[in-house]
């Protein structure tokens, strides 16, 4: 089950969201990580193929651009940039989204992973949104969906 709040006391517009997805940390870690695995998993329930690609480059000062959607029309970009990788445990990135209208996002983003029974918890706390509705819809779509996707692509392997 996906949990997630807001935290609106401060400035800057932050969420957690967590899951305990079914593997090792390290699994899960190279699975949130490993630019073949991604492309699996970033299309793994969608009815229909679209565009995802995505290079990785897994070191500090590294990059991380995916660009994926429906069609080449429609495009969402994500450009991060690793500021902390301690592998399996925790990932820190800045990253910059952009969605097919032009309309761009900088947030900064930590990932942990840790070993529970049952898997591993992988929790996520995303600060620096412009509007709580953008935060709310990450909050209840966009991790829920990566979650649901990193699920299903660990359960299939």
């Amino acid at each position: 089950m996906t949990e997630h709040t807001a935290d609106t006391t401060t400035e800057t517009l932050e969420l957690r969201a967590s899951r305990t997805l079914p593997a090792t940390p390290e699994e899960v870690f190279d699975a949130y990580t490993d630019a073949e695995k991604q492309k699996i998993w970033f299309s793994i329930l969608d009815e229909e193929p679209g565009v995802v690609e995505i290079e990785v480059d897994l070191r500090v000062g590294g990059r991380q651009v995916a660009v994926w959607g429906p069609d080449r029309d429609t495009l969402f970009r994500e450009e991060q940039v690793f500021l902390e990788i301690d592998r399996p445990h925790r990932l820190v990135t800045e990253s910059t989204g952009s969605d097919p209208s032009g309309e761009t996002m900088t947030t900064h983003v930590v990932v942990t992973f840790e070993p529970v029974e049952g898997g591993t918890l992988t929790s996520v706390v995303q600060s620096g949104f412009p509007t709580p509705e953008i935060r709310d819809f990450f909050a209840s779509q966009a991790w829920v969906g990566a979650f649901d996707r990193i699920e299903a692509y660990l359960r299939r392997r």
